[in-house]
């Protein structure tokens, strides 16, 4: 078994969250080959249910904004989904709880080790914009995606996106340049690099 699986074997073995409150069941998928790494939040409950990554409303939400269908998403040579929380974490007052650190702290590093060809890195909400753009960040969210642009011209491009929640609804309508500008060119990034 290649060193990608076993590593993926291995994440999907852990407990190391047993306090949780539908107990661990870490949601996630990636390959070496994968050229794209969708940084999510953590999953949400009828994820977890499912046992799919974005297999909700936020990934019909989400595989819209990629222009790409479902088996292309769930393809793990062409996309990695690995949220900065594997688990769902339980709800809170106004959505879900914040996803775990210790799932970004034993995990993360070891998986970006053997992801090779990302080259390019959607980083949705604003816990994965905190462990992906460190002391790079707007002001806050609206600000950060604002300037998609910046993000995008490094020789790692990153490319910061809102949560494709419907609870997000508002947000996007405030913000129509988000799909009259950035989303065009989220398309065709992603469509070049599909295999």
């Amino acid at each position: 078994m290649k060193k990608d699986q076993l590593l993926l074997k291995e994440i999907k073995g852990c407990t190391i969250c047993q306090d949780l409150p539908l107990g661990p069941n870490p949601i996630l998928q990636f390959s070496a080959e994968a050229r794209i790494l969708v940084a999510g939040q953590a999953p949400g409950q009828i994820t977890h249910h499912k046992g799919r990554p974005f297999d909700d409303a936020s990934g019909d939400r989400l595989r819209d904004w990629l222009g790409i269908d479902r088996d292309t998403f769930y393809d793990p040579q062409q996309l990695a989904v690995v949220p900065m929380g594997f688990c769902f974490p339980g709800k809170g007052k106004s959505g879900d709880l914040a996803p775990k650190a210790i799932c970004a702290e034993t995990w993360r590093h070891k998986i970006l080790d053997v992801l090779p060809d990302i080259e390019l890195t959607l980083v949705i909400g604003k816990y994965a914009m905190d462990w992906h753009l460190p002391n790079r960040q707007e002001k806050n969210l609206t600000e950060t995606v604002k300037n998609w642009r910046h993000y995008l011209n490094r020789e790692r491009p990153v490319l910061p996106l809102p949560h494709p929640s419907p609870r997000n609804n508002i947000w996007l309508k405030k913000n129509s340049w988000f799909e009259e500008d950035l989303l065009p060119e989220l398309r065709q990034r992603v469509n070049e690099l599909l295999l």
